[in-house]
């Protein structure tokens, strides 16, 4: 039986998080919400999660949602960032599933491993922005970091048991996003309605935009790089349309390992929540008896430029990642509010990674400085089109 505390449950992971826990009553207990609250809409959510689940410790990001929470449901409800990190830091939990989205989630992060607290990783950008200090504060805690995104969970799986120096790549798949086959001036045209039309899986509007550029691809190669202890250059991206393998190992051998299921973010929120057990799953199984398509081709590098940009990134390290994804939380943003073009996302980060001076990042002061500057670069460059 797995204690959980589940941050961000009112998002798309935490709510199929907690899809899962209800269909494993004997091997997940969740006995801690938070979230934001940000909007009516997710306040309403909480509030009926609570009322279901009764859990131990809840709060919300924004204090006068966790107020108005209190009240109409009788529930202790902390407010603030304050009660994001009391949630993470848990006593009675033994594993927290952090999908809070974006830099947000660095903190609660931080305060789960070094509560003790094995941290089921559902966010990319605490990871990308400050993985150093995030492996280290894990192996000093000597606790476990389980990756929920489904490629570097399925990396993590193929590479259990394994010694690394078996391994010869990595080879995350990409599924090519709504725009798979497009060249470069077609895109100019691109919505954010039809950015938001993901043909494969079912996800939050951020991560479904950075799937659409491919920077939620460049982000899990960054992802794969600090958790899997790999160079940038041992780690590969192949587009399979199908999205039945996750990714791949290659072994020194030669012999390509790889692991397969469906689309369903089900499976890695499982087993992220249920390891090291593995428990009968619920969900619909993959049959090979009904056809399997195993296609692979290179992605599209000039036509999407932002995985260029997040290895270019992970090669020179520092604060640039950290850099790069608080710059893309600004430009997703901004396209998804109509005020730039598809095309300008990667040109807004590839100016602000351009113009910064990295520097190490040793501490958490030194990745919210790092955050900050890519969010005041990004910003800039919006303001100055907006003179233009």
């Amino acid at each position: 039986m797995r204690r959980v505390v589940v941050l961000g449950s009112t998002g798309s992971i935490g709510r199929q998080a907690l899809e899962v826990a209800a269909a494993l009553p004997e091997h997940v207990r969740v006995v801690g919400l938070a979230a934001g609250g940000r909007s009516r809409e997710s306040e309403d959510l909480f509030s009926r999660q609570l009322l279901t689940l009764r859990p131990e410790v809840a709060a919300l990001a924004d204090p006068a949602a966790a107020a108005r929470v209190r009240a109409s449901t009788g529930i202790p409800v902390a407010g603030g960032p304050e009660g994001l990190l009391e949630a993470a830091a848990w006593p009675g939990a033994d594993l927290i599933c952090n999908a809070v989205v974006g830099f947000q989630g660095l903190g609660p992060t931080l305060a789960a491993l070094a509560a003790g607290k094995d941290v089921a990783l559902a966010n990319k950008e605490p990871i990308v922005a400050a993985g150093g200090l995030i492996t280290a504060a894990a192996k000093r805690a000597r606790v476990r970091l389980l990756p929920v995104d489904s490629e570097p969970s399925a990396v993590f799986q193929l590479l259990e048991g394994r010694s690394p120096d078996e391994v010869e790549r990595v080879i995350l798949t990409a599924s090519g996003g709504p725009f798979y086959g497009l060249e470069r001036r077609a895109l100019a045209a691109v919505t954010p309605e039809m950015a938001l039309r993901h043909p494969t899986w079912r996800m939050g509007p951020k991560v479904t935009i950075d799937s659409a550029t491919l920077m939620n691809k460049g982000f899990e190669v960054l992802e794969a790089h600090f958790l899997f202890g790999l160079p940038v250059e041992r780690i590969d991206v192949v587009v399979h349309r199908k999205s039945l393998v996750h990714s791949l190992v290659q072994l020194k051998d030669g012999v390509l390992l790889a692991h397969l299921g469906p689309p369903d973010m089900r499976y890695p929120i499982q087993h992220a929540l249920t390891y090291p057990s593995r428990a009968r799953a619920p969900w619909p199984r993959l049959d090979p008896e009904e056809g399997l398509c195993l296609e692979f081709e290179r992605p599209d590098r000039e036509a999407f430029p932002c995985l260029r940009l997040a290895y270019e990134v992970g090669r020179i390290g520092a604060s640039l990642p950290a850099v790069l994804s608080a710059a893309d939380e600004v430009a997703v943003e901004a396209f998804l509010r109509g005020e730039i073009g598809f095309l300008d996302i990667p040109r807004l980060l590839e100016e602000t990674v351009s113009a910064h001076e990295p520097f190490d990042i040793a501490s958490l002061e030194d990745a919210v400085q790092a955050d900050a500057a890519g969010r005041e670069a990004a910003r800039a460059f919006l303001s100055g089109r907006a003179r233009r």
